[in-house]
């Protein structure tokens, strides 16, 4: 049996040639914090909360311990995040200790926590699996939430399939010039179909929840509906219908609201309308979808996190 020491290092030590992700930049990141996410090989984290605002079966009612990873493997110019989101931002977070942040988690989960997300944990996998080594290592097994943009390498997410319980990806887009102009990436639908078809692959369409209501397996599909955007949505539900399964649990998503990145930038800079959203809800419900959510018109403006402060979220 390899030690823990060694079983960490070689993790890591894909880093030297990092191909994590569909970017496949191929830099050394133990040398320097480049390619595309401009991330070093250490533990770039944002932020180590709980957080409430997730689905009800991942939240419940004492929250989720959310660990959020600075930078991402996807530039959106509308990301709610973008305080820790952009690569150009060299303050979006810091590189901490593996002691420093397994003493933040147990801190949180010893509060009756039992699961963790990692939000955009693409470029960050092998941090991501040396985390949760650590904590089965020191008797921790919480539920492990993948909560991730869909842009991702099939052969990543295949070295995750025993180590993450639920899949929460956003799968953002069907129309390639729309995701090209918004996240500057033209391959988002095809790298996203064949991601979210291998989430499939391992977790199925059945969503396992235990007696508290909370899942501890399976997969949840994500979309955020945005302005001007209905025919991207449909085509996105309805890739999701026809080559997956209508029984899967989707969160469809009003939440979206302008942040001041897009303030000149039309349709971006504003919040969908309430026809917007409903034209795409009746367009679930007609291919069949049962499981999952919808929000409230009033929600874009309960899910404005603020990353300069220690409690985003309130």
């Amino acid at each position: 049996m390899k030690s823990n020491e060694k079983y960490i290092d070689e993790e890591l030590g894909v880093l030297n040639n990092c191909r994590l992700c569909p970017h496949e930049c191929g830099v050394n990141r133990f040398k320097e914090a480049s390619g595309y996410c401009r991330t070093g090989a250490g533990f770039y984290i944002s932020s180590i909360v709980v957080h409430m605002g997730e689905e009800p079966v991942i939240s419940g009612t004492n929250g989720i311990c959310n660990i959020f990873f600075a930078h991402c493997n996807l530039q959106c110019k509308y990301c709610q995040n973008y305080q820790i989101s952009r690569n150009t931002y060299v303050n979006a977070g810091r590189d901490r200790t593996m002691d420093e942040i397994i003493d933040s988690i147990k801190k949180i989960l010893d509060q009756g926590i039992e699961n963790i997300g990692f939000v955009s944990p693409s470029h960050m996998v092998p941090q991501l699996k040396a985390i949760v080594f650590r904590l089965k290592r020191e008797g921790y097994h919480p539920i492990i939430i993948y909560n991730t943009n869909a842009y991702e390498k099939v052969e990543t997410l295949r070295s995750l399939e025993d180590i993450v319980d639920v899949y929460l990806p956003d799968f953002k887009y069907e129309d390639p010039e729309l995701a090209f102009s918004w996240s500057g990436v033209k391959d988002y639908p095809m790298i996203a179909r064949d991601a979210v078809k291998e989430m499939y692959r391992q977790k199925g369409n059945y969503l396992h929840v235990n007696k508290t209501g909370k899942t501890e397996k399976g997969l949840i599909i994500r979309h955020l509906v945005l302005p001007g955007a209905t025919d991207n949505s449909i085509r996105v539900l309805k890739f999701i219908a026809e080559n997956l399964s209508d029984r899967i649990a989707i969160s469809l998503m009003s939440q979206y609201h302008p942040i001041l990145p897009v303030t000149g930038n039309y349709p971006l800079n504003r919040k969908i309308t309430a026809d917007e959203y409903e034209e795409v809800v009746k367009e679930m419900n007609n291919l069949g979808f049962t499981k999952g959510w919808i929000q409230e018109p009033e929600s874009p403006d309960f899910y404005i996190p603020d990353f300069d402060s220690p409690t985003p979220f309130q």
